[in-house]
């Protein structure tokens, strides 16, 4: 058994891409094949009707493009691999920590002279967290040979927890007052339909198909 969603969800994930003219799309490097379709549709569609009408979207990556899961450093991380695989952003203090604490660092398998992939995940976690300071330092405790799992897991989690608490207590005052979120989407999501809108007339007009509706 094979799902339509399979092939028309990524369509539909262009769609989403394309209405708006997007230059750039902030996206994990797993999801840069999504883009490269939209890419290929855009390009199909400006040839088929002679107009250079939709942009060719280019992936826009953050420093860390891709955190690995701290309970198998050698997949990346995802929420349906379980609950040990990914942190939840609103997640509590203990628990984050907890997770760090008890992160994979060495499986045993690693070439000799070459950084496990454990232990580099909770670097690119600091980094990505701009906990500068305590990763610079525990490189260098790392490149002369001293540096302790402990102290890596410590640093790793004081810098998710700063991270992370401001978007658990945000998420508090938003659910405090869920009406005027729910005015915001609203109001939003009228401006984005209007956009949507235009797109579509312009694409008929395009196609000759300026009657359908």
């Amino acid at each position: 058994f094979v799902s339509v969603g399979l092939y028309s969800y990524p369509v539909l994930q262009a769609a989403d891409i394309l209405m708006y003219h997007a230059d750039f799309v902030p996206v994990g490097k797993d999801q840069e094949q999504h883009l490269e379709l939209s890419r290929n549709i855009a390009q199909r569609f400006n040839n088929q009707y002679g107009k250079e009408y939709f942009v060719h979207p280019a992936p826009l990556f953050t420093e860390t493009p891709k955190i690995l899961s701290p309970a198998d450093p050698n997949r990346k991380m995802s929420k349906s691999l379980g609950e040990k695989h990914y942190i939840n952003i609103f997640g509590e203090e203990d628990r984050i920590r907890k997770q760090i604490k008890s992160a994979v660092t060495d499986t045993g398998d690693t070439p000799a002279g070459e950084m496990s992939a454990g232990v580099r995940n909770l670097f690119e976690i600091m980094r990505a967290c701009k906990a500068i300071e305590a990763h610079d330092s525990l490189m260098l405790d790392y490149n002369s040979g001293a540096l302790r799992y402990s102290d890596l897991k410590e640093a790793t989690a004081n810098a998710l927890v700063g991270v992370l608490n401001p978007f658990r207590e945000r998420l508090a005052e938003l659910n405090a007052d869920k009406r005027a979120v729910k005015e915001q989407i609203q109001a939003s999501s009228a401006v984005i339909r209007q956009r949507a809108q235009q797109t579509m007339r312009e694409v008929r007009e395009l196609t000759g198909a300026a009657s359908l509706r």
